[in-house]
C-alpha cells in the first residue's frame, strides 16, 4: 500500500528525513514512536504529498506521490494532521461529509451511498447525538473527533494520523484508539499513526518505526522493536519496560 525507499528529506538547510525505508500493509497499523524533531511529522507530510522528497522514492498503491492529482491522491490516502481547523459555519455533520469530496463531481454533489457512509462514520465515532451541532460549538476534543471523522469519511485505503488522540481525554483517547485499530482491521486500512504515548502504541499498534534525529533506529512488530534497549537508544534516556496486572505494558523513564 505504501513504500519509501531510500527517503531524504530537508527543512531548508536541516535535514528532517536521512535514508529512510519502509512499507505499510493492509490491515496493520503502524506506529511511529520518537521524540519531537524525530521526523514523525514529516514522514506522515511525505506519504501524505504535503512536503516535497529530497530524493528517494514515496509511492501509494504502486504510483508516486508527486505524480498523482491532488484529488486521486485524496481517494488513496486520508491525513489527520496534528493542528488543523475545523471549518465554522457548519454543522458535524456536513464537516464530516466534506471527506466524501474526492469521491464526487464538479459540483460535490452527493453520490449514491454518501450519506450512507457520513452516518455510519458519525456513529462509530460517538458524534451522532453531536450530528446536528455548529462545529464552533464543540469542545477541542470534540472537534478532533470530528476530523478523524471527516478523514474516514474519505474512505481512502490509507490513514496517516499525527499525534490524532493527543488533545483527547482519556476515555476518548482510548475509544479514538479502539475505533482506529478496529477500522484497520476491518476495512483492511494501510495505517500510519504518530504517537507519543508508548503505553497505546504498544497495546494497539501490529509494528513500530523507531526515529531518532531523522533516522530510522528500529522497526518491525511490536514486541521486537519496544524494548528497553532500543527505546532507549531512540529518546535517549533510561526506559524500563514492565508489565502490569492484566498483562499490559508499561513504560517508565528516568
Amino acid at each position: 500500500m505504501v513504500l519509501l525507499e531510500s527517503v531524504h528529506a530537508w527543512h531548508g538547510s536541516t535535514p528532517a528525513l536521512l535514508d529512510v525505508g519502509l512499507t505499510l500493509e493492509a490491515g496493520r497499523l503502524t506506529v511511529l514512536l520518537g521524540p519531537n524533531g524525530s521526523g514523525k511529522s514529516t514522514l506522515l507530510r511525505l506519504v501524505a504529498g504535503l512536503a516535497p522528497v529530497r530524493s528517494g522514492t514515496v509511492e501509494v498503491g504502486g504510483a508516486a506521490v508527486s505524480s498523482l492529482p491532488r484529488r486521486e491522491l485524496a481517494r488513496r490516502v486520508a491525513f489527520v494532521p496534528q493542528h488543523s481547523e475545523v471549518p465554522t459555519g457548519f454543522t458535524v455533520r456536513e464537516v464530516v461529509a466534506m471527506g466524501r469530496a474526492p469521491h464526487q463531481g464538479t459540483w460535490l454533489q452527493n453520490a449514491p451511498g454518501d450519506l450512507e457512509i457520513v452516518t455510519e462514520t458519525l456513529v462509530f465515532c460517538e458524534l451522532d447525538a453531536l450530528a446536528d451541532r455548529p462545529v464552533e460549538t464543540l469542545s477541542g476534543g470534540e472537534r478532533q473527533r470530528v476530523h478523524i471523522a471527516r478523514a474516514l469519511a474519505q474512505a481512502a485505503p490509507i490513514l496517516l494520523l499525527d499525534e490524532a488522540a493527543a488533545s483527547l481525554d482519556v476515555r476518548h483517547a482510548r475509544a479514538c484508539h479502539e475505533l482506529v485499530s478496529r477500522l484497520v482491521r476491518e476495512r483492511r486500512l494501510a495505517c500510519l499513526a504518530a504517537m507519543h504515548d508508548l503505553t497505546a502504541a504498544a497495546r494497539y499498534a501490529d509494528r513500530v518505526v523507531l526515529l531518532s534525529k531523522g533516522k530510522l533506529v528500529a522497526q518491525g512488530p511490536t514486541e521486537e522493536v519496544m524494548t528497553s534497549a532500543l527505546l532507549g537508544r531512540a529518546f535517549g534516556v533510561s526506559v524500563t519496560v514492565s508489565e502490569a496486572s492484566d498483562g499490559r505494558r508499561m513504560f517508565s523513564a528516568s
